[in-house]
């Protein structure tokens, strides 16, 4: 398996604090079945000024570590970057780190607040020439209000990328059902574990792709957890990477959604 969203690298972000839990974290993923992880640190301006170069040399002394320890895992390079102004600028002047230096990288929206024009700066980057992979859509706060959006950016050739443990519960009802919901209509390109930690935001990836596969069927578990990432890896065009479903139908709201929904 292929693990394309993961804040390992210690002491860059908000993920691994130091080299222990950078390395009890490696061990996991490793343990699970993951083979190659990219290290995305956040690249968010005034908070994580994270850069390619930086990220580089970090991820290199990182593989380092992993050697000294006897851990076999694959390391990449990579960066969660959030919405800014010079974005597309960032990316062409190598300045943010895509995913294994291809034309794909993360693009993490705002969790709790809907930032106007998203739709016309993902397509601005996808007219730049590059593929803008949505991290975890299933945990924003104001998807409920915005789901049509996903479906748009998807058409327009966007990617999108749900969070492992969001089909396994571990984020709640909530996002358990957005996630099952776009896997359902087709929306979702790959799974990634988005982890920060050894003991909570765990890099387990297994256990997504076998409720994936429960909902549509085996092939389909592969291509999120290894076919579509080898893509993303080898650089190739959207276009060559495994189609994805037709949509199926989904279970109606469950009764605690109503309750939820009517309480709100």
């Amino acid at each position: 398996m292929i693990d394309l969203h993961c804040h390992l690298l210690p002491g860059i972000d908000d993920g691994a604090p130091d080299r222990a839990v950078a390395l009890a974290m490696a061990r996991m993923a490793a343990v699970d079945g993951i083979r190659t992880v990219a290290c995305t640190p956040h690249i968010y301006p005034g908070l994580y000024e994270n850069d390619r170069a930086g990220i580089h040399a970090a991820v290199e002394a990182f593989r380092g570590e992993l050697a000294d320890e006897g851990i076999v895992l694959q390391l990449t390079t990579g960066a969660d970057t959030h919405l800014a102004p010079d974005l597309v600028e960032g990316l062409r002047s190598g300045r943010i780190a895509t995913l294994a230096d291809s034309r794909y990288f993360l693009f993490e929206p705002p969790h709790h607040v809907a930032p106007p024009r998203l739709a016309d700066s993902v397509f601005q980057v996808l007219a730049a020439g590059y593929v803008p992979v949505v991290t975890h859509p299933e945990r924003l706060t104001w998807i409920e209000e915005h789901y049509p959006l996903f479906a748009q950016l998807v058409r327009g050739g966007a990617w999108m990328q749900l969070t492992a443990g969001s089909l396994t519960g571990r984020y709640g009802r909530r996002p358990r059902y957005w996630a099952e919901r776009m896997l359902d209509e087709g929306l979702v390109h790959i799974l990634a574990t988005d982890a920060h930690h050894s003991e909570h935001r765990v890099p387990l990836l297994g256990e997504g792709r076998e409720a994936a596969a429960a909902r549509l069927g085996a092939d389909e578990a592969t291509h999120l957890v290894q076919t579509r990432p080898q893509c993303i890896l080898y650089n190739r065009p959207a276009c060559e990477a495994p189609a994805l479903p037709a949509a199926v139908t989904h279970a109606t709201k469950p009764d605690w959604w109503r309750r939820w929904r009517h309480r709100a």
